[in-house]
């Protein structure tokens, strides 16, 4: 895989308020990555730098091994981007609007026609592509905001809230083209919907107050080793028993199930072990899982400092 993005110590001041905190990640391409974090901190900011929109206070970024500092023009040629708010001009027709957006990233006029039809292919467009933008549905507003995104073909697609205000079927529908374009291009997703990066991203990284706190490839975030274990059983066990117990080494009640009581423990013995001493206890177990935070609750962890950190390994 070839290298797209690389960022090196980025830093962004505002007076003596620092956004970003020098924070360095790379992109190839195949990669879709959920960039994270809780409102203000330096999300925006960040894009913003990739962009070429906002000017670092240090640091360094390369596009496609172009300095984007140095050559600005050449490393920006490199980049497709659609904004929370896509810059759309209502009363251009589709078709209309893409011409004009290929005209300005200087597509050769003898491809214009064929460059809008490909991405108005790829973009499911085709049936709306002579309507009026003003008269389309947000759905269909968003594939046109990245269907402009794509159609220089760049190698690295930036998308900011790509799904926000749409309908569920939409949502799937704008999933599964961010999907599709992530197998020939490097991706960055920036969004609020936890979920969604967990459906369609590789990776992910959140910034909380400025730094960059957690960066992991997805299933070995959802997949790790993990010391905490979920279980229930069918007596009526109370917590301060378990806590008699040297094979606990943290204790918490969960949402009880059918009736069950459940507990979400942390031990030092392996999971086969574990089982077995609970067996051996004769509570009735009737469910032994290890257990494994969501993308939601790693999130949750390291932007407010709960708990939940430690389950995650974070």
């Amino acid at each position: 895989m070839s290298l797209l993005i690389s960022v090196h110590n980025l830093t962004r001041h505002y007076g003596d308020f620092c956004a970003v905190n020098n924070i360095s990640f790379e992109l190839a391409t195949g990669d879709i990555l959920g960039f994270l974090g809780p409102n203000g901190a330096g999300k925006s900011s960040t894009m913003q730098m990739l962009t070429g929109t906002l000017a670092p206070t240090q640091g360094e970024i390369s596009i496609n091994g172009i300095d984007l500092l140095e050559q600005p023009k050449a490393a920006k040629a490199s980049l497709g981007y659609l904004p929370e708010n896509p810059p759309l001009y209502q009363d251009m027709t589709v078709t209309e609007y893409l011409v004009f957006c290929a005209r300005l990233h200087r597509v050769n006029k003898k491809q214009l026609l064929k460059v809008c039809d490909s991405a108005i292919e790829r973009c499911g467009l085709t049936e709306v592509q002579q309507r009026l933008i003003k008269n389309l549905s947000k759905g269909f507003q968003q594939r046109v905001g990245i269907a402009q995104a794509i159609l220089h073909s760049p190698p690295v697609i930036i998308l900011d809230e790509p799904t926000v205000g749409l309908d569920p079927i939409q949502i799937l529908e704008i999933r599964q083209l961010i999907k599709t374009l992530g197998e020939n291009h490097g991706i960055i997703l920036c969004t609020h919907i936890l979920p969604e990066v967990q459906a369609i991203c590789n990776r992910v990284q959140i910034i909380n107050r400025g730094s960059l706190v957690y960066s992991a490839d997805i299933n070995d975030m959802l997949h790790r080793q993990t010391s905490h274990y979920e279980f229930s059983l069918s007596h009526d066990i109370h917590p301060d028993e378990l806590a008699g117990h040297e094979a606990f080494t943290t204790i918490e009640t969960g949402t009880p199930v059918s009736g069950e009581n459940r507990f979400i423990v942390s031990s030092n013995l392996s999971a086969e072990t574990l089982l077995a001493y609970i067996v051996q206890q004769q509570w009735g177990v009737t469910r032994f899982t290890p257990y494994q935070a969501s993308l939601e609750q790693t999130f949750i962890a390291i932007t407010t400092g709960d708990d939940i950190a430690s389950k995650t390994g974070v």
